[in-house]
């Protein structure tokens, strides 16, 4: 009788999450329940296990509407059914056209209609019309026993209570972007849609029993049988699991001798016993795919890398789905998979951002459209955005809002009503948890499915172009949907650049996946040592060239340790201090345990990665390896509930009991675990991590300039533009403004010559760069002005900054000089410009130009105009004697002294104290372009607070920590570049 229930996912119209939909069911000994969000599927699947746990029948169905006017409900009677409302959807989703007034036939479905909307005796078999109590006293004229098969009871549930109802009003405000008073009655739900105790609501029909009788056949005939127990993914890469079983086993054994040779008994027994358990759980389809989408991007020369916890696997490392060494680095095969694993395998590939789209389009082409979709998220309404959205909603000034943002009301409003209000909504939704506010793109999932994707769930088509289902990785994974992970990242952009410019420019081909000889040389580890690291994915941060400096990481291993410390929960923890004391001082380690000495002497005791805590549960409590990947999930929050948790809490205990472990050290090691546990990052990312910025590395070190110019070129790193500039100055390369006849749209190098591209100039059209670069390339280089103007016919504005960033200074004369010509032969060139050349060019007119004043700076001062920096050193453009100030390569003759030092703006970064006040740390660079790393403690950052990029003038204490030298700022101004003495 509940044919047309809603969840929160009928975006900004439900207010009830599917639990809380089916337990108040449950309370009122509801049967069966129907969910029908707004043309959205994307908890079905919550519902239909929430209505199993429950043992309450699930119907599942969308209702349809334009806008804000229903048009019919659709339920599924069976999968097929299913199947068939998602592609109806789904095909108005992607097209947008508005769904017809009337549904079309559907094989094994019900079409449910609002009442009057269509006249009763035209309905088709399968259609149906719906009578709200409200609607009843309109039944009186009408012989409803000639249609008893046609009517049915339609009591919709979109909320909980009154206040939910409210809540309802103010969303539908939200979603309309109106004020609360101009919410029109046509656009929110009636006061009633709400549960009603199934004896009440049979009550209002009792005059009408063949109605009751109606609505229970058509629950009876929906029936949904789905099981939840198996993969739903493509199951088999080719025609069989015998054939994917057979293929997968030569291919790893290929991968084998390839990666370890043909005597390595170890990396063979690993194999075998991989492929095993591979086998066992049927992922040899997932392996395969995966290794077909690799095989294709080295057959299109993309650059990737692997990682995630496939890296564990070492059939994955021989399929060249990873570059990273499992045995290598004593990584377990069971983080990734394992026989009491309920989660899917993990393969994140990452891909340069240019390449991304087109692998995509490959999996989409060979694995059909109809079975494969991008994997969908759910963006939740945040609790200040929502305070924001409500303010509006009741029409309060910003400043209001921001009071309450801020949780100190004004005197005079501390009992402002609407305030009150606000508050109250806002918990209210809070208390739904993840309330969602509208459906976006996973950030790499792919979905390969069995079936048709539309047998799970609708599909939208965002801006990408690709399906995309209206499914969250939960609920993907719940229904044995495992994703594929096709990920996107500029580092990987650059470094597939660089291999590119080399062979243009040096016509060397580099082997980019030999990493292992990248970690052996000698050049390489001195680059590392040195922590000449600028442009390099992962280890060009202060925070990360600190930590390479105080651990005097010069190997794989330590890079690798270096890379999971690194990150925010560890450092905030305290333990990274802990780790660099120990690394530094191992004859002081204390271990709790000989077994923890045993397992955790590769990190000095410290539990640095997720692994770490798999190792210490299964080897000093005695835990399965499969138990003790469900505690790192448990812990990590990979699952929603707390019950897997404290189950293998209690495992963990009673094994240390069993084992007479020391109940103290036991509960330590259980202390360090759990506090760990939550912010650990896997050993696999860290060593992928590592084996990226090895490449990055050894291009830097043996081919810089071409290096830093892709690093440019893909707008991708830790720091802004130009202190790539300053590193690629450091190169030797000749560095040009642009050029209209050497410059491309992209910084280009030839030779010794790096031409500054178009793309970098503030204010200039692209269109205008791109007809520049077309005209250039049939017609030959500009002559002079007077030709590019000819041919080019700029707008006065766009020339002007041509002039001025440099691209005329070929021409031998000043930009002031080809400004005043330039206003001349603009008013005299009033022709359209036709991407054509005159047969016979006339000579370049000439006239006596007057002398013009010419200072060495303006140059610069243009570039910081139109570049935003400028192409020379800024501290040969300072006005100022540098000398008195003390350079870095000079602090530690100053270590616990005061000094004043010139720097160079880079970068800042703001924390909190303990206390919750402001700090901030900041990089500068010294005239000799190194690193000068300062601290800002909150006394010193409010009396002297960093402003704009600049110079500034520092003072304070030089300090030193593990040999990294700093700054403790107790004073500090800005200057300009033309700062008098």
């Amino acid at each position: 009788m509940y044919l047309n229930c809603k969840t929160f996912f009928s975006l900004r119209y439900g207010t009830i999450n599917a639990k809380a939909l089916v337990a108040t069911a449950k309370k009122l000994s509801i049967s069966s329940l129907a969910l029908t969000n707004i043309n959205i599927t994307a908890d079905t699947w919550e519902f239909v296990q929430e209505c199993h746990a429950q043992d309450i029948k699930p119907i599942i169905g969308v209702e349809c509407r334009n806008e804000h006017t229903f048009k019919y409900i659709l339920l599924a009677q069976n999968m097929e059914g299913w199947l068939h409302i998602n592609r109806f959807v789904s095909s108005h989703l992607h097209s947008t056209a508005p769904y017809p007034d009337q549904a079309p036939f559907l094989p094994h479905t019900f079409v449910i209609y609002a009442w009057n909307s269509r006249p009763l005796s035209q309905l088709a078999p399968h259609e149906l019309m719906g009578v709200k109590p409200g609607e009843i006293n309109k039944l009186f004229r009408i012989n409803t026993i000639a249609y008893k098969d046609k009517l049915v009871i339609l009591q919709p549930v979109t909320f909980q209570n009154r206040d939910h109802y409210v809540l309802h009003c103010l969303l539908r405000a939200v979603d309309q972007n109106i004020l609360i008073s101009q919410l029109q009655p046509d656009t929110v739900a009636a006061a009633d849609e709400q549960f009603i105790p199934p004896a009440t609501l049979l009550h209002h029909y009792a005059a009408y029993p063949h109605i009751v009788r109606n609505t229970l056949r058509v629950m009876e005939a929906c029936e949904i049988h789905f099981d939840f127990t198996i993969s739903h993914n493509r199951k088999y890469y080719k025609k069989d699991a015998v054939t994917d079983h057979k293929l997968l086993r030569q291919l790893a054994l290929e991968g084998l001798e390839y990666r370890y040779g043909t005597n390595n008994q170890e990396a063979r027994n690993r194999v075998e016993k991989e492929l095993q358990i591979i086998n066992q759980l049927q992922f040899e389809s997932y392996f395969l795919i995966t290794w077909d989408i690799i095989r294709y991007a080295r057959h299109r020369d993309f650059f990737y890398v692997g990682r995630g916890s496939g890296a564990n696997s070492v059939v994955a490392y021989c399929l060249k789905i990873t570059d990273v060494d499992p045995i290598a680095l004593d990584l377990y095969f069971e983080r990734f998979l394992n026989p009491h694993r309920s989660s899917p395998p993990d393969f994140d590939i990452d891909f340069s951002w240019r390449d991304r789209d087109e692998v995509i389009k490959y999996v989409f082409d060979t694995y059909k459209e109809e079975h494969t979709a991008l994997l969908g998220t759910v963006a939740t309404f945040q609790t200040n955005a929502m305070i924001r959205e409500l303010g509006k909603v009741y029409g309060l000034p910003k400043n209001e809002i921001d009071k309450i943002l801020e949780n100190s009301f004004d005197i005079r409003l501390d009992k402002d009503s609407i305030q009150e209000k606000i508050l109250k909504y806002v918990k209210l939704m809070a208390v739904e948890k993840s309330f969602p506010n509208h459906l976006s793109i996973h950030a790499g999932g792919i979905l390969i499915s069995e079936a048709p994707i539309h047998q799970y769930c609708t599909t939208h088509l965002p801006p990408k172009g690709f399906n995309t289902a209206q499914l969250d990785m939960h609920q993907a994974e719940a229904i044995g949907l495992f994703k594929f992970d096709i990920l996107s990242q500029r580092g990987l952009g650059h470094i597939r650049d660089t291999i590119n410019i080399i062979k243009e420019n040096k016509g060397v081909h580099i082997d980019i996946h030999d990493v292992k000889s990248f970690m052996v040389d000698k050049n390489v580890q001195q680059q590392l040592k040195t922590v000449n690291t600028i442009g390099c994915f992962y280890i060009e941060s202060p925070a990360m060239r600190q930590l390479l400096k105080k651990l005097e990481c010069e190997d794989y291993l330590t890079l690798v340790a270096a890379s999971s410390i690194i990150r925010p929960g560890v450092a905030q923890s305290g333990m990274m201090r802990q780790y660099i004391h120990n690394f530094r001082h191992p004859d002081q380690v204390v271990y709790l345990h000989p077994i923890i000495r045993e397992l955790l002497h590769e990190t000095f005791g410290i539990m640095v990665y997720q692994e770490d805590v798999i190792k210490v549960a299964h080897r000093f409590a005695n835990l399965e390896l499969a138990d003790a990947d469900t505690l790192r999930r448990a812990m990590s929050g990979k699952y929603r509930g707390q019950d897997n948790f404290r189950k293998i809490q209690d495992q963990f205990f009673d094994n240390c009991d069993a084992l007479k472990r020391p109940r103290h050290i036991a509960e330590e090691v259980w202390r360090q675990i759990s506090s760990f546990a939550n912010f650990s990052f896997s050993k696999a990312h860290s060593a992928s991590f590592a084996v990226e910025s090895y490449q990055s590395l050894f291009l830097k070190t043996y081919f810089p300039a071409e290096f830093m110019v892709a690093v440019i070129n893909n707008f991708g790193g830790f720091y802004n533009r130009e202190l790539y500039f300053r590193e690629l100055q450091k190169t030797g390369v000749n560095i040009h403004p642009p050029c209209v006849n050497n410059s491309i749209y992209e910084t280009q190098l030839c030779g010794n010559d790096v031409y500054t591209g178009f793309i970098h100039i503030d204010g200039l059209e692209q269109l205008l760069a791109e007809q520049l670069l077309e005209n250039r390339n049939i017609y030959g280089p500009f002559l002079h002005l007077e030709d590019f103007i000819s041919r080019i016919a700029p707008a006065p504005e766009q020339l002007e900054i041509l002039i001025r960033i440099g691209c005329f200074n070929f021409t031998g004369h000043t930009k002031k000089e080809l400004l005043w010509e330039s206003s001349l032969l603009i008013r005299n060139n009033d022709k359209k410009h036709t991407n054509t050349v005159s047969l016979f060019r006339e000579p370049v007119t000439t006239g006596q130009l007057p002398t013009l004043a010419y200072h060495a700076h303006e140059n610069a001062f243009d570039e910081i105009a139109l570049l935003g920096f400028s192409l020379s050193s800024p501290f040969e453009i300072l006005q100022l004697d540098q000398s008195p100030f003390i350079l870095l390569k000079n602090f530690a003759q100053y270590i616990g002294h005061s000094i004043q030092a010139l720097g160079y703006l880079v970068c800042t970064k703001y924390v909190r104290t303990s206390k919750g006040e402001p700090m901030c740390f900041g990089t500068f660079l010294d005239r000799e372009g190194q690193f000068i790393d300062t601290v800002h403690f909150p006394d010193s950052l409010r009396q002297y607070p960093v402003q704009k990029g600049g110079f500034y003038v520092l003072q304070g204490k030089v300090i030193s920590e593990y040999g990294v030298l700093s700054m403790e700022i107790n004073y500090m101004r800005k200057i300009g570049y033309l700062e008098k003495e």
